[in-house]
């Protein structure tokens, strides 16, 4: 894949009464926002052969040299940092991490298995230790970059043999060790829709992401970090699970030129950001490959969205400061964490 041309690239807060009922309000009488004919049509088809010219169309490789591992955590530049600090007024946060999953479900047949081990004495003391494998559709996680190749190449270029049973010599997780910490925006997709949930496997499509910056007055700009709400676990909690692997809401393939287009830092979904099934041959998940793979942008996936639109609609403010410290593994192909929001 080849180098892409750079580009260059107020309200106070409510009473604790009215937080509850807005919150409430927002998940009980959503006010559905204008997407004309949106929730009915068909994306438009993307064929396999359209999403591997993507794959060399939206290249980053080389953008910031032949040897960057960052990708486009370099759009989160130090006046994107300040800018970003502004944006804290009440100084409240909010977790976008789900408790780790100690029971084994459709969505994940590796739970959390956590032993304790407990020294008493005068001055008694506990250990512990933990061992889940948190790739998949249950746990709170961010997607390094080399956890997808196409054709033996990672991003910008560094081929699959740097990645063995050890880690990954090039591009691993502890590249990101001075954390996340940007603007980030919050698509409550449900709300422009006017229901509590997106069915699972709908396929959200660029007039869904365009009526939102429409109907909110937020423009994407680059080096955010976009969180995707589609409602999955209120659909969860109120259904039971399903095997999420097969069937979940998420972005279609044909919104990847506008995400190309906004140069966002890092994307953040309640699913796992693409659309399941794909409906793209030969590409199950075409938005991570394209994000991870030409791009260079790292995905945080299964996140719990709910609360913070609670606390976005309660403000009707969909910007805040976005904070995240994945856990410094060396060749890590990516890191269970806990994201924090602040308004």
């Amino acid at each position: 894949m080849s180098r892409v041309r750079a580009r260059p690239g107020p309200s106070r807060r409510p009473s604790a009464s009215a937080v509850a009922l807005s919150a409430i309000a927002a998940h009980m009488a959503l006010v559905p926002l204008t997407v004309p004919g949106a929730a009915q049509e068909a994306p438009p088809p993307v064929s396999q052969e359209q999403v591997t010219t993507w794959l060399e169309e939206f290249s980053n490789w080389g953008r910031w040299g032949p040897d960057d591992e960052l990708g486009a955590l370099n759009f989160i530049t130090p006046e994107k940092r300040r800018a970003a600090a502004g944006l804290v007024r009440d100084g409240d946060p909010v977790s976008l991490a789900r408790d780790v999953s100690t029971e084994a479900s459709l969505e994940n047949g590796n739970p959390l298995a956590h032993e304790v081990t407990w020294r008493e004495g005068r001055i008694g003391v506990g250990l512990d230790s933990y061992s889940f494998s948190y790739h998949g559709y249950d746990f709170s996680h961010l997607d390094a970059l080399p956890h997808f190749s196409v054709d033996g190449k990672l991003y910008n270029g560094y081929s699959t043999e740097t990645v063995g049973e050890t880690g990954a010599e090039r591009l691993g997780i502890e590249v990101m060790h001075d954390g996340i910490f940007t603007r980030g925006v919050l698509m409550d997709l449900p709300r422009v829709l006017g229901v509590d949930f997106l069915e699972p496997g709908m396929a959200v499509t660029v007039e869904h992401l365009q009526a939102w910056e429409r109907e909110t007055g937020v423009t994407i700009e680059p080096g955010d970090v976009l969180l995707i709400r589609t409602g999955r676990w209120v659909k969860r909690a109120q259904d039971g699970p399903w095997r999420a692997g097969s069937l979940l809401a998420g972005l279609h393939a044909s919104t990847l030129p506008w995400l190309h287009a906004r140069d966002i830092a890092a994307i953040g979904c309640d699913g796992i950001t693409d659309a399941v099934p794909s409906g793209v041959e030969g590409y199950n998940l075409p938005v991570h490959v394209t994000l991870l793979v030409a791009m260079g942008t790292p995905l945080f996936d299964n996140l719990d969205l709910d609360a913070l639109a609670d606390e976005a609609a309660a403000r009707d403010r969909w910007t805040f400061l976005f904070t995240a410290a994945p856990v410094r593994f060396p060749g890590g192909l990516g890191s269970p964490l806990n994201p924090i929001v602040i308004f």
